[in-house]
């Protein structure tokens, strides 16, 4: 009988299935359709120019049509995970589901093809008939062995791709992690021992590939309902697994396990018990994939030997075997490189990528969306977690590769690095516009000081900096604070071994701070005994005093509390130099391209003067980013209609703007449409003197600028950079608590480029 919180997952599931619109995908267009000029383009007649091309040459189709990204999956529903034999369609939800962690995972387009087929002959024809529609097939919940035999007559067949997920990408996740696990043991492949249970199609692909990495054949030991698989039996028997046969008398798995180093079950719950989990080898790996019970509870299998390392097919225990940190991104970099198959180095290829990657600190992303979880390389970590952003740069092109080094790319990839910085640039969507910017802060070392040194977020930048760039964070914080939260956060670095750190409560130099800090401050009221108190609490005014002091060269504040509270201690400190926080520039990264938005923090209503200096300044930060600034002024009068108050302030910034020959486009004041849309703007406007679209808008008072600001992020799913503080010699920002860690990593690049790179 449910019990009511099955129950409440199953009310969630079907409602999240049904509404708002039934299903998980949508078809959308990808190119305009608005007019009969653009539907004869896409059809009749235009379309059979596209045709003609790929007619005369069929590798063209990649370049006209959506085929060289679109992967079908396709299912006969004859063994559906957990569920059986339940037939095509009521297996569609499932491969709609695959479908999506296509999308979402690789940017991968697919169609899901449920087929009421059950002769596996007869099914391989029907794959091998869509090969015009798609650049590679995923082969997925097909029983064994029929599964066997239509990858074979499919690839034998087919010139693209072809993957049997349930096969193969268990059997990548399973290589992995077995890597992984063993390392942690202390063990090779070459030396153990493997009982496995289950002899479907999951569990053979698996052990084949464990052969591959160099496992012996004579150390395996294959069980199913039967028992052992040996030589001379007759029952539940196939040539899959007649190959890992052992001796020639019947046993059970209680018989074979003594002494295993590695279980790997595939087969139903409660397969392998408590007394048999006593008697494996010392720190004994366990594979409990059976979902949604597996073979033993983790829990049960601790409490029999406390080494073990264990693994599930569950995401509610450490190490879930997920074949979706798998068949995405091998199917990615097979994409891309346009393989005609995907071969054993290719498989071997994404093992040693994924297994790699839990190796490497967690990245920030991963740790947000699994907060609360140890994330830590170890037994309770042994593969990433699927929604690291890493994954694609990785495991992609490290099967891409293969494919070019193996001779099954038709377009081989010659720069590799660049292929995994677009593929990196895909998840990140700062990484590619952020190139320039790290490119140049990679020519100077310079030491990044942040104020809120206990953060996570900062911790993690700071981790990312010391691996990305030349710069030297130094943190502001409790030693012993700092190093707990590295600690807890899996992180490498240790403060006062990777990165400095100024303890408020303790530093030797406290003295010399405290007395920089009314040196500057005398004479505007603040006291001996104010300046001390200041320096044993304030982080931000710690920060700009180093700074000041030339111990660094910026300061980045603000994770928490309020702008213009962090603004006034830096303009205190910083401003004594001649400089002066002209305006906050934020960069919002949209689907088709960046969109720079001033001033959103610091003048709540700027003068004519200051939003002449607002532009000037985002011009020469435009160009940092390797941009061209076209930069529009803009308020609720266009073009001298209005006689209101922001009319006015935007039309005297253009005058002074105006009176020097500048050196990038501008033009004001106007509606945000029209800096937006040029064919709007030049029939309100012809004589504007800017062409094309604002890649910058410039209000006229902070609560626009805040407001465009903030739509975008939570409604037009835009990634902020910034904001940027100029004005202040690029020895200071102020970011905002909503900013991430990668957030973070991008204000640090810019904080790390010298003035005089983009000057």
């Amino acid at each position: 009988m449910d019990t009511s919180d099955d129950k409440d997952l199953r009310d969630a599931a079907l409602h999240y299935h049904r509404y708002p619109k039934p299903g998980k995908l949508e078809i959308r267009a990808t190119k305009p359709l608005a007019n009969g000029r653009d539907l004869a383009r896409a059809y009749s007649p235009g379309v059979a120019e596209a045709c003609l091309e790929i007619k005369a040459n069929p590798d063209t189709a990649r370049d006209y049509t959506a085929r060289g990204n679109l992967v079908a999956v396709v299912t006969n529903g004859t063994a559906v995970l957990g569920l059986g034999n339940i037939g095509g369609l009521a297996s569609k939800p499932v491969m709609e589901g695959k479908a999506v962690l296509f999308k979402k995972f690789a940017n991968i387009d697919c169609f899901d093809i449920e087929l009421n087929e059950p002769d596996p002959e007869r099914l391989a024809d029907i794959v091998c008939a869509l090969e015009p529609t798609f650049g590679a097939i995923n082969l997925e919940d097909i029983k064994a062995p029929d599964c066997f035999i239509v990858e074979k007559l499919c690839r034998e067949r087919m010139n693209i791709p072809v993957f049997h997920d349930d096969q193969h990408g268990t059997a990548i996740v399973v290589g992995a992690a077995a890597t992984n696990a063993l390392r942690v043991a202390g063990k090779s492949f070459e030396d153990i021992k493997i009982v496995s249970t289950g002899g479907g199609a999951a569990g053979i692909a698996c052990l084949n590939m464990l052969l591959k990495l160099g496992v012996k054949r004579e150390n395996v030991w294959l069980c199913d309902i039967d028992g052992l698989v040996y030589n001379g039996r007759e029952t539940e028997m196939s040539p899959q697994k007649a190959e890992y046969a052992q001796g020639t008398k019947p046993a059970t798995l209680d018989d074979v396990i003594a002494g295993a180093d590695l279980f790997l079950g595939l087969s139903g719950p409660g397969v392998l018990t408590p007394d048999m989990v006593k008697k494996m080898a010392d720190a004994p790996v366990i594979f409990a994939l059976a979902n949604p019970k597996p073979e033993i509870d983790p829990a049960a299998a601790r409490a029999a030997n406390p080494k073990a390392i264990i693994a599930t097919g569950r995401s509610d225990f450490p190490n879930q075997v997920n074949n979706v940190l798998c068949f995405p991104f091998i199917f990615r970099g097979a994409l891309d490189v346009g393989a005609t198959e995907i071969n054993d180095a290719m498989k071997i290829a994404c093992v040693e990528g994924i297994a790699e990657l839990a190796r490497k600190t967690t990245s920030a992303e991963a740790a947000a969306a699994y907060r609360g979880e140890q994330l830590t390389f170890g037994p309770d970590y042994l593969i990433p977690k699927p929604f690291d952003p890493r994954l694609i740069g990785v495991v992609a092109s490290a099967v891409a590769r293969a494919a070019c080094e193996t001779g099954v790319a038709t377009r081989p990839i010659t720069d590799m690095k660049a292929y995994k910085a677009n593929l990196d640039g895909s998840v990140f969507k700062s990484a590619l516009l952020m190139r320039p910017v790290f490119e140049a802060a990679r020519s100077a070392e310079r030491k990044i000081v942040f104020a809120e040194g206990e953060d996570e977020r900062v911790l993690r930048s700071s981790q990312a900096i010391i691996e990305e760039t030349t710069d030297m964070p130094i943190l502001i914080g409790r030693p012993e604070v700092i190093e707990r939260r590295c600690e807890r956060a899996g992180l490498k670095i240790r403060p006062g071994i990777d990165f400095e750190v100024v303890n408020p409560e303790n530093d030797p130099r406290y003295r010399d701070y405290w007395g920089t800090y009314h040196d500057v401050m005398a004479r505007k009221g603040v006291t001996p005994d104010l300046a001390k108190a200041i320096m044993r609490t304030n982080t931000t005014a710690i920060g700009a005093v180093m700074v000041h002091r030339g111990e660094a060269d910026s300061l980045i504040c603000g994770t928490f509390g309020q702008y213009l509270w962090h603004l006034n201690y830096i303009s205190q400190v910083l401003g004594q130099a001649g400089n002066k926080p002209i305006a906050a520039l934020s960069m919002l990264i949209l689907e088709d391209g960046p969109l720079f938005i001033a001033d959103t923090q610091v003048h709540a209503e700027p003068t004519p003067q200051q939003i002449a200096e607002t532009v000037i300044g985002a011009a020469r930060h435009i160009r940092r980013f390797g941009l061209k600034p076209n930069i529009a002024l803009c308020s609720h009068s266009q073009f001298g209609n209005l006689d209101s108050q922001s009319g006015r302030t935007m039309r005297a910034a253009m005058e002074l703007l105006d009176s020097v020959p500048r050196d990038f486009d501008y033009e004001g004041e106007m509606h945000i449409d029209s800096a937006l849309d040029p064919e709007l703007r030049a029939r309100v406007f012809p004589a504007a003197h800017m062409e094309g679209t604002a890649n910058c808008l410039v209000m006229a008072n902070a609560d626009a600028a805040s407001g465009v600001r903030n739509i975008l992020k939570m409604k037009g799913d835009a990634l902020e950079v910034g904001p940027i503080l100029m004005g202040m010699g690029n020895r200071a920002h102020i970011v905002t608590p909503s900013i991430t860690a990668r957030g973070l990593l991008n204000m640090s690049a810019l904080a790390g480029t010298p003035v005089a790179h983009y000057g």
